[in-house]
């Protein structure tokens, strides 16, 4: 399969997935959410790989969805049109990283932000570099109730969740690895070797165990409400985008709420 966005790199019984716009700082457009979705399921269907690495080409993980990307935008001029694109792209294509058989790392370095967020935190494990970031400014910068998969407050806690949230800051590397939500810091020269060694060990393990006991795991925590709450969540999401001032800040246009969402994060 031949890719545009993205590149699908095989390292023996690992697959490597990057984002590839390191000039739009991995912004996640149509097209590229699409692929990867694409490149998930071919990982998923070849037997020869065990651990899926989800990485980013450049100096950032990814700044999150490509608000200037026009073909998206399109796709979304109605309420009903949003909820069916989002509902898709954003929603179902993260929880099929969530639900991926497979062991999935994350290899995050520089911005990981707003989408970029969801799509790392859907991920079994996050190894990130010292310079990487998380933030979520959609509440502040775009009158709406955060991302479309509020994976927050289960990878980092109920109250720096709300802390994230409402002011629209960002969490280093470091202080997202002492709460619990990155497995490893590491300088940033050794992001690449430090996640393959990781994806290498756990490929030794037996490939049916590894699926038993993901799957395990994530019953916890759907049991403990999990789906249940993204599922609830997603629907305020829509709801937010119906908002007064959601709609003044589609309205004032992206660029400025970009600009204040870089404003935030700083």
């Amino acid at each position: 399969m031949t890719f545009a966005n993205i590149l699908y790199e095989p390292l023996g019984p690992v697959a490597r997935i990057w984002h590839n716009r390191p000039a739009r700082r991995n912004a996640e457009n149509m097209e590229l959410l699409d692929e990867l979705d694409q490149a998930i399921a071919q990982a998923v269907a070849d037997p020869e790989i065990r651990v899926i690495i989800i990485a980013g080409k450049g100096d950032h993980f990814s700044a999150g969805h490509d608000l200037k990307d026009a073909a998206m935008l399109r796709k979304q001029d109605t309420p009903e049109d949003r909820y069916e694109f989002e509902s898709l792209r954003y929603y179902e294509y993260c929880l099929r990283i969530w639900d991926a058989p497979k062991p999935v790392i994350a290899q995050v370095q520089g911005a990981c932000i707003a989408g970029g967020f969801m799509v790392a935190n859907m991920c079994d494990l996050v190894i990130a570099s010292d310079d990487a970031f998380f933030a979520d400014p959609v509440v502040n910068a775009f009158g709406a109730a955060a991302v479309e998969v509020l994976v927050h407050p289960w990878v980092m806690g109920l109250r720096k969740a709300k802390q994230m949230l409402y002011t629209g800051g960002r969490i280093s590397a470091l202080e997202a690895h002492a709460i619990g939500m990155v497995n490893e810091v590491v300088p940033r020269v050794e992001l690449e070797s430090a996640t393959l060694e990781m994806a290498g060990k756990i490929a030794q393990s037996s490939s049916f165990a590894l699926r038993l006991i993901k799957r395990s795991l994530n019953r916890t925590a759907e049991i403990q409400g999990f789906r249940s709450a993204l599922n609830a969540h997603f629907d305020t999401h829509q709801l937010s985008h119906m908002s007064s001032e959601g709609q003044a800040a589609r309205a004032a246009g992206f660029d400025n709420a970009i600009a204040g969402a870089k404003a935030r994060i700083s």
